[in-house]
């Protein structure tokens, strides 16, 4: 318990046997519960989520639906998301906690803002990125810097109310969104996101690309 407030992890996984152990080595203590939501795992990251304790949860239809799972099991006040591909540093967990203590219902990692970075990412990727952002900041009026990076931590009931409906790799895409057209307090803190340890992405770039794009279209229709 920080801050009187309970603090719920939640870690999308699928053949992450390579990376796993890793990553919840590195949680800090303070951290009341961690829910790993895995994708029906050919490996032994399911073995490994329970032997550091975590509670698991299966999902198979993608990242965004494993999220919303993990949120709605969560009993914390507080959740942070992130990757179990030891790309995101634990050592952030501070900003994004304090965000939220600062007030704000979302706390958004960015590589893009001063003290943040990237050593995964290719040039056709950054490009797609920063094109998404321009748009959804022109038509919500919003100062998004990234927009497709699921290192995010956000008060669960202010996750709740977004209504969220995404499966896959659009659902940050959504929430930023949906933050902005709810009017939601949203800040940005520096991020950087490591190359993946072992094992292959799930991403792929013009596939999940296009994805976004239908969500943002989706997402300008209904508004």
């Amino acid at each position: 318990m920080l801050h009187g407030k309970k603090i719920s992890l939640v870690i999308p996984t699928k053949n992450e046997e390579g990376n796993l152990a890793r990553v919840l080595r590195a949680i800090p203590k303070y951290i009341d519960e961690i829910i790993v939501v895995d994708g029906y795992s050919k490996d032994r990251t399911v073995e490994i989520a329970k032997r550091f304790g975590c509670k698991v949860y299966f999902d198979r239809h993608g990242k965004g639906s494993a999220v919303r799972l993990g949120v709605k099991k969560a009993t914390g006040d507080y959740i942070i998301m992130m990757d179990a591909d030891c790309s995101n540093r634990t050592i952030e967990f501070g900003m994004l906690i304090e965000g939220l203590n600062a007030g704000y219902d979302f706390c958004f990692g960015s590589r893009f803002i001063q003290g943040g970075g990237s050593d995964d990412m290719p040039l056709l990727r950054r490009l797609g990125n920063k094109f998404f952002v321009f748009v959804v900041n022109k038509i919500w009026r919003m100062k998004y810097s990234d927009l497709c990076y699921g290192y995010r931590s956000f008060k669960k009931k202010a996750f709740e109310k977004l209504n969220l409906k995404s499966k896959d790799f659009s659902i940050e895409t959504e929430m930023s969104i949906k933050a902005a057209k709810l009017g939601m307090r949203v800040v940005e803190v520096p991020s950087f996101e490591k190359a993946r340890h072992s094992g292959e992405g799930k991403l792929r770039t013009f596939r999940d690309g296009w994805l976004i794009l239908k969500k943002i279209l989706h997402e300008l229709i209904t508004r």
